[in-house]
C-alpha cells in the first residue's frame, strides 16, 4: 500500500479512545490522524490525504453521520467505519444505507476493528462485479421463512431481542434462535457482517 492508502483517521471525542485506537493501529503498521470532533477533522482535512476514517457515531456538536452528510455535499469519498453502541445500530444501519463501509459495535475486538480498516482501505479495489454474488445473496434471502425475515427486518433496524419478542409474541430465546439461523443461512458472522449483507444486496427487498 502506499503511504496514502495506509492512513486512517481517527475522530472520536474521547481521549482515551484515540489513543487506544491509534496506539491499535499503528501497531498493525497504519498511519494515524486523531482529531477530537468531526468539526476539527473537516477543518484539517485535505483530499489528498485519502486513506480512511473510524467514526464515533454519538459526538459533542456534529455527529458521525452529520460528518457523513458533510463529507457527501463537498463530494469527498472516504471509506468509513463507525463505531457504536448497541443502542445505535439504527444509526449505524443508516450510516451504511448512505455508503459506510462498515460498523463495529461496543465492546468490540481488536481484531474486529483492524478487519473493519482493512475493509475500508480496500474499499476502492472491491466494486461489485457482474458476477453471480448479489443473485445467491438474494436466493439466499428469499430462502428464509416470513419469520425469520420479520426477525431479520427487526434486528437490522436496531431493535434488541426483547423488543422483536414483544413485537412478535415469541419468546426472546426463539428471537435469539431465529437470529442465529439466519446468520447461519446468509453466511454472516457477526451483526455488522449481517446488517452490510442486507443494505448490500437489498436482501430485505428480495420478493418471498
Amino acid at each position: 500500500m502506499s503511504g496514502a492508502a495506509m492512513l486512517v483517521h481517527v475522530i472520536d471525542d474521547d481521549v482515551a479512545v484515540r489513543d487506544a485506537l491509534r496506539w491499535l493501529l499503528e501497531g498493525e503498521g497504519y498511519v494515524v490522524k486523531a482529531y477530537a470532533s468531526a468539526e476539527e477533522f473537516l477543518a484539517k482535512f485535505s483530499d489528498e490525504h485519502a486513506g480512511c476514517a473510524v467514526v464515533d457515531v454519538r459526538m459533542p456538536g456534529m455527529s458521525g453521520l452529520e460528518l457523513q452528510e458533510a463529507l457527501a455535499r463537498r463530494r469527498i469519498r472516504l471509506p468509513l467505519v463507525f463505531v457504536t453502541a448497541h443502542g445505535d445500530v439504527s444509526l449505524a444501519v443508516a450510516a451504511m444505507r448512505r455508503g459506510a463501509v462498515d460498523f463495529v459495535e461496543k465492546p468490540f475486538t481488536d481484531e474486529q476493528l483492524v478487519e473493519s480498516v482493512r475493509q475500508a482501505l480496500g474499499v476502492h479495489d472491491r466494486r461489485p462485479g457482474g458476477d453471480e454474488v448479489p443473485g445467491l445473496m438474494r436466493a439466499r434471502a428469499a430462502a428464509l421463512s416470513r419469520r425469520e425475515r420479520d426477525v431479520l427486518a427487526a434486528v437490522v433496524s436496531g431493535s434488541t431481542s426483547k423488543a422483536i419478542a414483544a413485537d412478535l409474541g415469541i419468546a426472546i430465546k426463539t428471537v435469539e434462535a431465529h437470529r442465529a439461523r439466519i446468520m447461519d443461512k446468509l453466511g454472516a458472522a457477526s451483526l455488522a457482517g449481517l446488517v452490510r449483507l442486507v443494505v448490500q444486496y437489498g436482501l430485505l427487498d428480495s420478493p418471498h
